[in-house]
């Protein structure tokens, strides 16, 4: 009876770095490109670069942490590890579930931009459909749920290459304006970069979504550190092309009012059907959207397990081996959420709350490494720089 109340350890490698990629690129070049642009300007590459700095610090945290703690539920594990408080490590558990919740529905919200092109219902019908379809999926099984994730991630990529490619002849007749995507180093430029930054950060979360389901990922103290780098410099690659192919082929001005940014790059820059690019962008946000629903659910399940959160959270269904009460209450609050708040402060408050997060684990990791006596540079440096870009970023957010 107890084996049946365990999650499957059924994950490879490959699924999980497809995991990580998928959650990370359906989570923001497909949404939010337009809103930078809109923040930041011709000095958008630099925000993503901004942001992929940021987050490669903490990701470096979460892999050495995924390494000695392989559990669900990551960051409140690494918390208590590290920094020995049951409270902190629950409210980071909370912090990390609200923002994983708050991120689907950025991502639902999303998903109505590109479903326009298509249908005139109402954006409260098809957030609850698409939500309702979503959370049953993730209530069937982990491996069925990461089969999808992984197909619709190859969709994905795929898409972005689509892009880049037939812009290829577009570029091809133009000089790429490199020094413009640099920014002028005084207070007002650099407000812009660091606020579109912010909303770009958004774009490379998805990695710490990876540790949570850590307990279905065979051989997790490889596997784990290896999936968050692939799934980071891969996006980040893909994400420099896409923007410069953006800033280099389209008015401005039109990039950053767009709600569906990519299929706006098909329509200029080729003879293919924008529906083919709406239709893949969506797979891309449904994609996004899923991964977030399975990871909340396994978070508190991981939180349940550890007498941090209500004991019905941690019940798994024999039958599908998989928390089905903690995947519904997470599907329910996406709907709100998602009908409750725009998009851009979704993302923002999403941005806030990971922020506070990395902060912690980089913290806890420095601390344990402190305990262990791991004197060595990459131990005490990396989480180091890590807290403080973390404190810096959010800090310069709420000044601002």
């Amino acid at each position: 009876m107890q084996e049946q109340r365990q999650l499957l350890r059924s994950l490879s490698l490959t699924e999980i770095s497809f995991y990580g990629i998928g959650t990370i690129v359906g989570a923001g070049i497909y949404v939010l490109l337009g809103k930078v642009v809109n923040e930041s300007g011709m000095a958008t590459p630099a925000a993503f670069l901004l942001s992929v700095i940021i987050a490669g610090f903490s990701a470096y945290s979460y892999a050495q942490m995924s390494r000695r703690f392989p559990n669900s539920a990551g960051e409140a594990v690494y918390i208590f590890e590290g920094l020995k408080s049951n409270h902190l490590s629950a409210l980071t558990g909370f912090a990390i579930s609200v923002s994983g919740i708050v991120s689907a529905a950025t991502l639902t919200s999303g998903f109505t931009g590109y479903f326009s092109f298509f249908s005139a219902l109402p954006q409260w019908t098809i957030i609850t459909l698409l939500v309702v379809t979503l959370t049953t999926l993730a209530c069937w099984g982990v491996k069925q749920s990461v089969i999808m994730a992984v197909l619709t991630t190859l969709i994905e990529i795929g898409g972005l290459l689509l892009v880049v490619i037939v812009s290829g002849d577009e570029i091809a007749h133009q000089e790429i304006p490199w020094g413009e995507f640099v920014p002028v180093f005084d207070q007002a430029h650099l407000t812009f970069v660091v606020s579109g930054a912010f909303l770009a950060f958004f774009a490379f979360i998805g990695f710490e979504d990876m540790v949570n389901l850590a307990e279905e990922v065979k051989n997790p103290e490889r596997n784990l550190p290896l999936g968050i780098a692939i799934a980071l410099v891969t996006t980040g690659l893909l994400y420099g092309a896409v923007a410069i192919t953006a800033l280099v082929t389209l008015p401005l001005a039109e990039l950053s009012n767009s709600q569906a940014p990519l299929a706006l790059l098909i329509e200029y820059n080729s003879n293919i059907p924008v529906e083919i690019m709406a239709v893949i962008s969506m797979i891309a946000i449904i994609n996004g959207a899923l991964i977030q629903i399975i990871m909340v659910s396994r978070v508190l399940y991981g939180m349940a397990k550890r007498n941090i959160a209500p004991s019905l959270l941690g019940s798994v269904n024999p039958k599908t081996r998989t928390p089905i009460t903690a995947t519904l209450i997470t599907g329910t609050l996406v709907v709100i959420f998602a009908l409750w708040l725009p998009i851009t402060t979704l993302a923002k408050t999403t941005s806030s709350l990971i922020l506070v997060v990395f902060t912690l684990v980089n913290l806890s990791l420095l601390v344990l490494n402190c305990r262990e006596k791991n004197w060595g540079i990459p131990g005490l440096l990396a989480p180091t720089i890590g807290a403080l870009l973390c404190i810096s970023f959010l800090g310069f957010q709420v000044w601002n």
